[in-house]
């Protein structure tokens, strides 16, 4: 049996070649490189090529566009995990004066604040960054397209403010505080601002025959935050596994966590895929998938994590449009997760168990619906329905001796053990709710009371 942390299979390995070449050939780009992260490695890479004996590898740089966003809003996280500043905060309580009101900087990492998709023209990705000097022409004289908190709408003028939030704040460049808290720390010495040999040129191809221009490349200046960097499949692999599992010297696992969950209300009928915080998320084949796409002129990239079945896939090119590079990274991971699916952990015990939590597992009513209650490890619960729908969770145990909900409906609500003037336990709240081990026990504080004449047959 071929174990997890084995090299891909040869067969796996080609279909994920196949998949690159048939990309780039279908797409008709001048270069594409990919790879993919399984259990932390890199378990395969492979380029293609126009030119003989030219093709890309893991070391190639190409510009990596919007992905630039998910390093800003990293960036931002540790700000808040600090204590520097509260997400909730308006961006004018540390950038006075910066023209986006009362906006705040949760809703600028997760595109609901309104704002404008571009900057007032010209277009910002083809002209130089000192074509706006400061955020008033970046933002322009009517920043706004919607009223701040309704609607996800991507704006790149959005995360240039929170680039300057973190200089802001920092005291320090935004690139030089993405090299010393990010990079650096994660060993990515093939990511920076401007591209660094061996790299690749970006071109148009021709929508109607087969040949090429090349695209000009501009420093974005206050831009920057928004799109500016050049990486490799290798680093970018490497940050797919931070995203996937948080490093403590960048961000803890918890903060990358809360960056997946979705920040601003879906549009009808968009129930597919969501933004985060700096995070696109996305359901493809029954997998949830998360990461960013990016484009500049002359070059396209992308990065989906599925932590379900530890896969990462990352996928660069050096063309302004074509192949639909999404969709192929998105394939790369589930070739690798439907060819050599993961091996599970094997069931162990509990090292330990506390006999007062364990006598609360089994089942329990909340008024006659069923539900069981099963203990976990840190002496946390779960609350789950024997049958059919029900609003199940697991919950977190505190130090004070009760628990907090994790997810669904009872995310954030205390759970908390309720007992007799005995010690013996009378019942379980949770929010308000009374679950006892009898349906409508009569003996349990329940709210609205209950039928002193109990329980009854139906009357002839």
């Amino acid at each position: 049996m071929t174990s997890w942390n084995e090299e891909l299979l040869p067969a796996t390995r080609r279909a994920l070649l196949h998949r690159t070449a048939t990309a780039q050939r279908d797409g008709r780009t001048p270069s594409m490189v990919a790879g993919v992260l399984r259990d932390g490695r890199i378990g395969w890479s492979g380029g293609r090529s126009g030119v003989d004996g030219h093709e890309p590898d893991s070391d190639t740089q190409y510009r990596i566009g919007s992905i630039t966003k998910t390093f800003t809003a990293v960036l931002v996280l540790r700000l808040r995990d600090e204590g520097l500043l509260d997400l909730d905060e308006q961006v004018e309580k540390h950038l006075p004066g910066s023209g986006v009101g009362g906006v705040s900087i949760r809703q600028l990492l997760g595109h609901g604040a309104g704002l404008t998709a571009e900057t007032p023209s010209p277009w910002w990705e083809r002209t130089p960054g000192e074509t706006r000097p400061d955020l008033a022409a970046v933002l322009g004289e009517q920043p706004f397209r919607h009223p701040a908190g309704l609607r996800h709408h991507y704006s790149n003028p959005g995360y240039t403010v929170l680039g300057s939030l973190v200089e802001a704040v920092r005291g320090d460049s935004w690139e030089a505080v993405l090299q010393r808290e990010i990079l650096e720390p994660l060993g990515m010495r093939r990511t920076s601002v401007e591209p660094r040999a061996p790299h690749a040129g970006g071109w148009a191809v021709h929508p109607w025959a087969d040949v090429m221009l090349p695209e000009p490349s501009h420093d974005l200046g206050l831009m920057a935050p928004a799109g500016q960097l050049w990486s490799t499949v290798g680093d970018l692999l490497t940050f797919a596994g931070f995203l996937a599992e948080g490093d403590d010297r960048v961000l803890s696992a918890a903060s990358v966590q809360e960056m997946r969950a979705p920040s601003v209300p879906l549009e009808s009928g968009d129930w597919e895929g969501t933004y985060g915080l700096g995070l696109q998320v996305v359901r493809r084949g029954g997998r949830t998938l998360f990461g960013h796409s990016g484009s500049l002129p002359g070059f396209l990239a992308c990065l989906w994590v599925c932590a379900e079945d530890d896969v990462a896939a990352v996928v660069l090119t050096n063309a302004t449009s074509g192949p639909p590079i999404t969709e192929v990274a998105q394939d790369l991971v589930r070739i690798v997760a439907e060819a050599e699916p993961r091996i599970p952990e094997p069931w162990r015990p509990l090292p330990e168990v506390d006999q007062d939590l364990l006598a609360l597992t089994g089942p329990w009513y909340w008024g006659t619906q069923r539900y069981v209650v099963k203990l976990l490890d840190d002496r946390g619960l779960e609350l789950a329905p024997l049958a059919g729908t029900g609003r199940g969770a697991t919950f977190r145990a505190e130090q004070d001796g009760g628990w907090t909900g994790l997810s669904g409906y009872h995310a954030g609500e205390r759970l908390r053990i309720v007992r007799n003037d005995d010690g013996s336990v009378a019942h379980l709240d949770l929010g308000s709710f009374v679950f006892t081990r009898e349906p409508y026990d009569p003996v349990a504080a329940i709210p609205g009371g209950v039928d002193p004449e109990g329980w009854r047959g139906l009357a002839r």
